[in-house]
């Protein structure tokens, strides 16, 4: 089984910066990596895959938030982080990571779908105010 650790969600202003963290551990003592992506959910709104992350350094993000997010894998630490800047009140959701065993990782036309995804975290709550 595999924890993922959520933090970083606060509440800012539109055009301010946030950077979430999401990090993964399996309680056995078995290497592994992962591929990590972000989603966001707003209440009554489905779920929104927009960024993903992986250790061989491969992103991809929803159109929605390309040019102004960054994913990052950080190898060491099986953690991924989501760098956002130029927020704005549209961002704000509740964020969630979810992330996958690396040999079953999802091709590039399904990375930023929920269903590829076996673990999730609790949560971390964005709110963006204008």
């Amino acid at each position: 089984q595999v924890q993922l650790v959520e933090s970083g969600g606060a509440s800012v202003e539109s055009g301010g910066s946030l950077r979430l963290s999401c990090s993964a551990s399996r309680s056995t003592s078995r290497p592994s990596t992962y591929c990590m992506a972000w989603f966001r959910q707003n209440l009554g709104k489905e779920r929104e895959g927009i960024a993903y992350g992986d250790s061989d350094g491969d992103t991809d993000y929803a159109e929605s938030v390309k040019g102004r997010f960054t994913a990052f894998y950080d190898t060491a630490n099986n953690t991924l982080y989501l760098q956002m800047n130029s927020l704005k009140p549209e961002d704000t959701a509740m964020y969630y990571c979810a992330a996958e065993d690396y040999d079953v990782c999802p091709g590039s036309h399904t990375r930023l779908r929920d269903y590829e995804y076996s673990y999730w975290g609790q949560g971390t709550q964005v709110s963006v105010s204008s």
